[in-house]
This record gives structure tokens, sequence and C-alpha cells, in this order.
């Protein structure tokens, strides 16, 4: 099974419920805070790497790419007033 930061994500919000409902003790939501603490960390250098590669992907941040654009509709720009 691949995974990914959706993942982490859904895995993070699973245990906040557990710890809310008195499932999960606090020492166990703190070790699976401090894991994933070290997994975003290793994500922020996939980030530089993609960066580094003017773009592209990893196995633990997919891109999106122009998928989620509408048919015919091949880019996107933003403009932002400064």
């Amino acid at each position: 099974m691949s995974r990914n930061i959706n993942d982490l994500r859904e895995g993070l919000f699973d245990a906040m419920d557990l710890l809310k409902k008195d499932k999960l003790s606090v020492e166990q939501a703190k070790a699976i805070s401090d894991m994933s603490q070290v997994i975003i960390n290793s994500a922020k250098v996939e980030v530089d790497y993609i960066r580094a590669n003017n773009g592209g992907e990893t196995p633990f941040l997919e891109a999106i790419g122009n998928d989620n654009l509408p048919p015919g509709v091949i880019d996107r720009r933003v403009h932002r007033i400064k």
C-alpha cells in the first residue's frame, strides 16, 4: 500500500478522534505526534528536491498537475496585487 501525505493527515485525524473518545492515552498521542513530525520534516526535504529539479513529484508528495482543471483549460495564472 502506498503511503502519502493524505494518509498521514487521515491517520492524525483518526488519532485525534481516538484521543477525544479516551481510547488513546496522551502518551500514545504524543508518540504519534512525534513520529508525524519526523515524516513532515522529511516531506520538507522532498519539497526542496522538487524545487531544485523544477517540478515533478516524489512517492510521498504526488503531483496534482493539470488533471484538476476543467476540460479545455490547460493552465491557470494567479495575479496578486502587492
